[in-house]
């Protein structure tokens, strides 16, 4: 097990990874906001869902996710079409100008993370990869369910 140490400057670490965030939020297209590439890269990960899983699945309030999917809706990146099982519901799903726009996105992403990252090697963007794709997974596996609060670890 890691040296309390290094679990303090790994927090620090990831604290500091906003800027990083920041910094490929700035590459993203002017008419796609973080917002709106969350709710796109969602519904194509997770494929056609209710406004309430997706607005779960943000972490974020449900009037916040409104202004999203408007905002997306708006552009015809998502379509909203009358859920069979309940008229009052929305289904979203990604439409082929989204998915687009997603592809608009993942090009953006690629080019800047290749400018940014164009010093190192390719064993240390593969152990970057490889050891952030753990670090996510030993979250997922103490993922609590909405209605459950986090573990109290100490």
């Amino acid at each position: 097990m890691a040296a309390q140490e290094q679990y303090e400057e790994l927090a620090r670490q990831l604290s500091a990874i906003g800027a990083v965030k920041r910094g490929l939020g700035r590459v993203l297209p002017q008419e796609c906001p973080a917002g709106a590439a969350a709710v796109l890269a969602l519904v194509e990960r997770h494929g056609e869902m209710r406004m309430s899983r997706l607005a779960e699945l943000l972490a974020i309030d449900m009037s916040v996710t409104s202004r999203h999917v408007a905002h997306v809706a708006g552009r015809g990146w998502i379509d909203r079409s009358p859920d069979p099982a309940d008229k009052r519901s929305r289904i979203l799903r990604l439409t082929p100008a989204g998915r687009d726009m997603l592809t608009e996105i993942a090009e953006r992403y690629t080019r800047a993370l290749a400018h940014y990252l164009g010093d190192w090697s390719d064993d240390e963007v593969e152990q970057l990869n490889s050891l952030l794709g753990r670090l996510r997974a030993s979250f997922d596996d103490y993922r609590p369910a909405a209605s459950t609060p986090a573990p109290d670890v100490k």
